[in-house]
């Protein structure tokens, strides 16, 4: 029998049209012989329009497996996870602890610590401390160049980079429009990687990439407007290096308890040659640019492949949990 799959995409965050792009490359790899796909549109108000595609746009067919395909707030960061969670219903990705520590950079950082990876010194702040206190409590801990950033946001909405005073109290309130904990990190001079992470209690790594921003760092625009960025897939590392970037990022995944699929991204420091994690991202792209997929295609696993296995992933872990009991 085919499997029923809702594919969740749109939703409230700033990562709406990302998620459309997302979710039309997903449902355009599931296999019609073996799956039944039921998309679930969320508007940017937050109201779900279910849109079945198959087998009748009329009925409310089970469904055995979700496919979140929801980047940023209010899909990546355990909201959705756990409302799946209180349906019972099987999820593809990361479950509630892993998606919502990932989405807070700060939460993450402080688990990577914990654990002994390396990560940028940062400073924490809200935006609605003492503005001049916040400042003089960076400038005392960290040079520039800098970064400035919400806490809970995903692809680099809301980033800016701070050369110098002057710009310091700007690139706050920036950041303070998307989340109330802002970072300021001390910034990496250096090359920008990603390295794709897949499966649950023995997670492997891709082969990673390198991204060469066509601005000075990898923003929105740079990202998905601009179409200047480049990437250099493999990335051109020495075995040694490769090899050790893939072991830092199943250690980062594991850190946060992470399963079904996540990317880490990385930054490798010119002037020491040391690797920094930089974020994990829990739901990454799956749009046509997006390195996820390409990474794993570059390993020998094609999209429909890749897919087909995130799904498998989000069964067995549905299964495992029912050995689990919940009541006396």
């Amino acid at each position: 029998m085919p499997i029923n799959v809702a594919v969740l995409y749109g939703g409230r965050s700033g990562e709406h049209e990302i998620s459309l792009r997302s979710a039309e490359s997903v449902i355009d790899a599931l296999d019609p012989a073996r799956y039944n796909v039921h998309k679930i549109f969320i508007r940017k108000d937050g109201r779900w329009e279910p849109r079945a595609i198959s087998p009748d746009p009329a009925g409310n067919p089970g469904i055995d497996v979700v496919f979140p395909v929801l980047h940023g707030t209010f899909g990546e960061d355990g909201t959705v996870q756990g409302l799946l969670e209180l349906a019972d219903l099987p999820y593809v990705g990361a479950g509630v602890l892993a998606s919502s520590v990932s989405m807070d950079k700060d939460v993450m950082k402080r688990l990577m610590m914990q654990r002994g990876l390396p990560v940028a010194d940062y400073v924490l702040l809200h935006r609605d401390e003492d503005r001049q206190y916040a400042i003089d409590e960076i400038c005392d801990h960290l040079p520039f160049p800098m970064f400035v950033k919400p806490a809970n946001l995903g692809s680099s909405v809301g980033i800016s980079k701070v050369k110098s005073l002057e710009q310091l109290s700007g690139a706050i309130d920036i950041a303070g429009q998307y989340d109330r904990k802002i970072l300021v990190e001390r910034g990496i001079v250096g090359r920008e990687f990603e390295c794709a992470v897949l499966g649950n209690d023995e997670p492997i790594a891709a082969i990673p990439c390198e991204i060469l921003p066509s601005k000075e760092f990898y923003d929105y625009e740079d990202k998905y407007l601009l179409g200047k960025s480049k990437t250099i897939l493999p990335a051109d590392l020495t075995e040694d290096q490769t090899q050790e970037m893939q072991r830092l990022a199943i250690e980062c995944y594991q850190a946060v308890e992470c399963e079904g699929m996540a990317r880490v991204d990385f930054l490798l420091e010119s002037a020491t040659g040391e690797f920094f994690i930089n974020e994990i991202n829990t739901i990454p792209g799956f749009t046509s640019i997006s390195m996820y997929p390409k990474m794993w295609e570059a390993t020998g696993m094609p999209f429909a492949k890749l897919i087909d296995r995130l799904i498998e992933l989000a069964l067995q872990r549905h299964a495992a949990r029912k050995a689990t009991r919940f009541t006396r």
